[in-house]
């Protein structure tokens, strides 16, 4: 069985990256927002330039991308930066729907986990849930993350009805 591993993106990675990712947003998003608002987010957050950019660009306000890889192949993402001294948030998580369950997730949360709480001083993470995911939120409760409130989203109009559950944790 081929070992899991849990590592940095590199820059040669962003075509990848950005295809896993638009590929999670449709599989998550599908049946909660219009197709018109999924190609926006896409091509606003996930395109090829913009994740060479984040994947090279790394900071207190943005740690860089993580990744889980098995036999060459990228099986998920996860992303985020400090909110300030004490909090950070995680900006972008996905698994690839076919690997969902394998825990691939809960690995990749650790991992994130410890790089903002050892590198960068965190003891507490934040999270935001687009309302309606039923893949994200269940798992979030289950790392022990509490629900605190709803605002719209990042990038969002009212308009578009993407609201977003925010959570937290101590870490």
């Amino acid at each position: 069985m081929a070992k899991i591993l849990v590592r940095s993106a590199r820059r040669d990675e962003a075509k990848t990256i950005a295809d896993l990712l638009s590929r999670c947003q449709w599989f998550t998003y599908g049946e909660l927002f219009t197709d018109a608002y999924i190609v926006r987010l896409i091509e606003n957050y996930y395109n090829v330039e913009r994740i060479e950019q984040e994947v090279t660009t790394i900071d207190k306000s943005w740690h860089g991308y993580i990744v889980a890889e098995k036999k060459g192949t990228l099986l998920g993402v996860i992303g985020g930066g400090m909110r300030n001294e004490t909090d950070a948030e995680i900006y972008v998580f996905y698994v690839d729907p076919d690997t969902r369950g394998n825990g691939i997730g809960s690995r990749l949360l650790s991992f994130y986990t410890k790089i903002q709480k050892h590198t960068y001083g965190a003891d507490r993470q934040w999270v935001s849930v687009a309302k309606g995911n039923m893949y994200g939120i269940p798992f979030y409760e289950a790392k022990g993350f509490s629900f605190k409130r709803e605002e719209i989203s990042y990038g969002a109009a009212v308009e578009d009805k993407d609201i977003s559950l925010v959570y937290t944790r101590p870490i």
